[in-house]
């Protein structure tokens, strides 16, 4: 992914790719037909780890509700904060069409973990606005700072304004 970062995906060849994970390009070929196929895996295995790791927090009920939705957000978009890393969410959005559903159902699968652990302490009829909108102000922070540090600080007031 940081390849594909690095350069976006129709400047990225095979061979750069193939450089950074140490193989040969025949080798790379061997476990991926295209270059498609293997930004298509990448993409996947990321956002399926960061769905693993959200579901992992948030299925911690020993912390307080609050704690555990900044740090499910934190791995869900504010990994993708700062130089280096907004350019693997920028190739991921500017390449839909590459992807499949996986752009889609992941983001889906977030808004519904969210919304369930909020509506353990809520409801299920409050807890869609208030998961909607904590998705809405992630967004919108994301775009609006350079550091992961600034972006969880500024989540944890909305979470918290959102939360009472």
């Amino acid at each position: 992914m940081v390849t594909f970062a690095r350069f976006g995906y129709r400047k990225t060849s095979m061979e750069e790719v193939a450089r950074a994970a140490r193989i040969s390009r025949p080798g790379l070929y061997f476990l991926f037909s295209s270059k498609e196929a293997l930004f298509r895996a990448a993409v996947t295995q990321a956002l399926e780890r960061d769905i693993a790791a959200v579901e992992r927090v948030l299925a911690d009920t020993g912390r307080p509700l609050g704690e555990r939705l900044v740090e499910a957000f934190d791995q869900w978009a504010g990994r993708y904060v700062g130089p280096l890393t907004r350019d693997v969410a920028v190739v991921i959005e500017d390449n839909p069409d590459l992807l499949g559903e996986v752009v889609e159902t992941t983001p889906r699968r977030f808004e519904e973990l969210v919304t369930g652990a909020i509506a353990v302490e809520s409801g299920q009829e409050a807890a869609t606005p208030v998961a909607q909108t904590m998705i809405s102000a992630s967004i919108g922070l994301k775009h609006q700072t350079a550091s992961r540090e600034f972006y969880l600080g500024r989540l944890e007031v909305a979470i918290d304004l959102l939360m009472h």
